[in-house]
């Protein structure tokens, strides 16, 4: 009878865990829970669109919280996603969407629009919290409106918004 033996082999490889990051000091975090935001729009007639070119806009808000006014007193905020080609500024909808023939338009608290992909105007933080007001619509594309071409069905559209502080 034969008796093997194992034993544990112990492997080290110098050097293999690596970590790395930027510490960085802003103003104000985004509230937890409120790092995402959705906006449904429902169920939109698209007669709207025909009669009126556009839809009412519907709100959102983006909350900041532990907002601290001695290491930054405004924030420009920027909405990134895909612009439309017909009309530039506006988001397109995502190829996955049924619908056509209509685009999304973001526009602040006033309702000043304001165009995919730029910088927006300063908005001034609050010691604490600090609410970010905004709204979006849905715009008939031009030709899309005049040929009665708006193709009614699900719709999406994901935008990215970027807090540079000041």
């Amino acid at each position: 009878m034969v008796l093997l033996s194992i034993q544990g082999i112990a492997l080290a490889i110098p050097d293999n865990l690596h970590f790395h990051g930027i510490l960085v000091e802003e103003p104000c975090i985004i509230k937890p829970g409120d790092e995402s935001v959705r906006l449904d729009f429902g169920n939109v007639p698209d007669k709207n669109l025909y009669a009126y070119g556009r839809t009412v806009s519907e709100a959102f808000t983006i909350n900041l919280a532990e907002c601290d006014t001695s290491i930054g007193k405004s924030v420009n905020v920027t909405f990134s996603g895909t612009p439309s080609v017909i009309l530039p500024g506006y988001l397109a909808l995502q190829d996955s969407s049924s619908a056509n023939g209509f685009v999304i338009g973001i526009e602040d608290g006033a309702g000043t629009f304001l165009p995919i992909n730029k910088k927006g105007e300063k908005l001034p933080l609050a010691d604490g919290s600090t609410q970010l007001k905004f709204k979006a619509y849905l715009k008939g594309e031009p030709d899309a409106i005049a040929q009665q071409k708006i193709k009614r069905g699900p719709f999406n559209a994901i935008a990215t918004f970027k807090l540079d502080y000041e």
